[in-house]
């Protein structure tokens, strides 16, 4: 099996986190590349099985241009305690998924970084990265899932591990239901 990590990420997070993922598929027998979403090419290959999509949590959704601007000079700001990643203030996953071709076949599951608390105070990216790859005709394979960060954008203890789980649960399922 094949697996295709796309991911957007302002601070490190959500690639801590689609690496932790990209981990635990490979720990099951996968192999698992990790893009970065303004270097992810439009058309998935057709020798991808898994496709996940991960993005921050921005003013509850996802990222637009305007909130990546606003985060990179927050990071760049006199005093900041977070580094900036790189091309995190060029094309999100929103514009990413909007040019997206059609399902080939691959399965996916949408993943998001936010705020640990309920989602509907902090928002939840992952809810519209899954409509919209349910939109282009992707079948889904896990429910949106988050990851939970703290008040000073650092991931909560334990969050990677848990990735790495989930990157090994989505093998065993999809390998499964590979033989249904």
């Amino acid at each position: 099996m094949k697996a295709l990590i796309v991911y957007e990420s302002m601070f490190g997070n959500t690639r801590a986190i689609a690496e932790a993922a990209a981990a635990g598929l490979r720990g099951a027998g996968c192999e698992a590349d990790v893009v970065q979403v303004a270097q992810a090419d439009a058309k998935i290959p057709s020798d991808v099985d898994l496709l996940l999509v991960g993005a921050p949590t921005h003013v509850h959704g996802l990222s637009r241009a305007a909130t990546r601007r606003q985060a990179g000079k927050a990071a760049r700001a006199e005093g900041g305690t977070l580094d900036l990643e790189p091309h995190a203030e060029e094309r999100g996953v929103r514009e990413w998924l909007g040019a997206l071709e059609a399902g080939n076949g691959a399965r996916y599951a949408a993943f998001d970084t936010r705020l640990s608390g309920p989602p509907l105070f902090t928002g939840r990216a992952s809810g519209r990265i899954d409509g919209m790859l349910r939109a282009h005709g992707y079948p889904r394979v896990w429910a949106p899932i988050s990851f939970l960060v703290d008040k000073q954008n650092r991931l909560v203890p334990g969050e990677l591990e848990r990735a790495q789980e989930w990157g090994k649960q989505l093998a065993l399922r999809i390998g499964r239901s590979a033989w249904v």
